[in-house]
């Protein structure tokens, strides 16, 4: 069974030591006059590609979006996404791990999560520059490497979620008003499925996660995007057996096993139930 490539944030080897890992670029230093290419792979860590001018198309998760100038994209560990950028595209490209940036404070923490699950948000020039003008003195930070400089950055990077929250009130996408508690929670449940879907399948497991009842989790679900607890466990595991379909040569039922699926048959039924294709009719027609 062949693991998604994953890329690691690479680090030079004369930087500190720290706990856990972080790098922040100029998009132009990337591109360095040429256009990017990546294919399709997945990260271990939290990545934030900000576009003060940007051409070019970004795949995530299988959905594509157009880069556009004064755009962040957000992903989260363990997305799959390919990145196509034209040389002229400027921004920041800040990447870190749980390791170095993980808010123990809840709030920190669900607006963290909160981010993560937009992946995309497109904002006026005036909004973009005041996210823009964190990441800029993030940059410094990082390239001075001065006394302190770690938690300079972290506090900087809970400045930035906070103001990206504010700020993207209308991502690229809908979802129904819902209260605080409830899109809060509603939040928590989409991060647990994305960490949990190859072992928790029901929605009894999530809500015992949650300390919901199932009728709870439910009425926090249909009240955030419509949908009941159970579609949106199903959409993520079609999403987990896409990736591994698009992404690797592993065998259907090697696919299915990794999900937790013992009766291949079932599987295949199960992709097809909701996506229209068998497995590898999906691989032959998608990859």
């Amino acid at each position: 069974m062949k693991d998604i490539p994953i890329r690691k944030i690479s680090t030079q080897l004369n930087e500190p030591v720290i706990t856990g890992k972080f790098k922040i670029r100029a998009i132009a230093d990337i591109l360095d006059g040429k256009d990017l290419m990546h294919d399709l792979h997945r990260h271990d860590f939290f990545f934030i590609l900000a576009l003060q001018n940007g051409n070019g198309n970004h795949e995530i998760d299988f959905t594509d979006y157009e880069v556009q100038n004064n755009s962040i994209f957000i992903l989260r560990p363990g997305q799959v996404h390919q990145l196509q950028l034209k040389a002229g595209s400027t921004g920041f490209l800040a990447e870190f791990d749980t390791a170095f940036y993980y808010p123990k404070d809840k709030l920190a923490n669900l607006r963290l999560i909160k981010a993560g699950n937009k992946n995309v948000c497109a904002f006026e020039a005036e909004r973009f520059k005041k996210l823009q003008d964190i990441l800029a003195y993030i940059n410094n930070e990082y390239t001075l490497k001065q006394e302190g400089y770690t938690e300079v950055i972290k506090a900087n990077l809970d400045i930035f979620f906070i103001e990206f929250i504010r700020q993207s009130r209308n991502p690229l996408g809908n979802t129904k008003s819902s209260t605080t508690y409830a899109q809060e929670r509603f939040e928590e449940f989409m991060d647990l499925t994305s960490t949990h879907i190859t072992t928790y399948k029901q929605v009894s497991q999530y809500a015992d996660l949650l300390s919901l009842s199932t009728y709870q989790l439910n009425a926090i679900t249909k009240a955030a995007v419509g949908k009941p607890a159970s579609e949106l466990i199903n959409e993520q595991i079609v999403l987990e057996a896409k990736r591994y379909l698009l992404a690797t040569p592993n065998q259907v039922k090697d696919i299915a096993d990794h999900l937790g699926y013992e009766d291949i048959s079932y599987f295949i039924r199960f992709f097809k139930k909701h996506t229209g294709f068998s497995p590898e009719a999906f691989r032959k027609n998608f990859q």
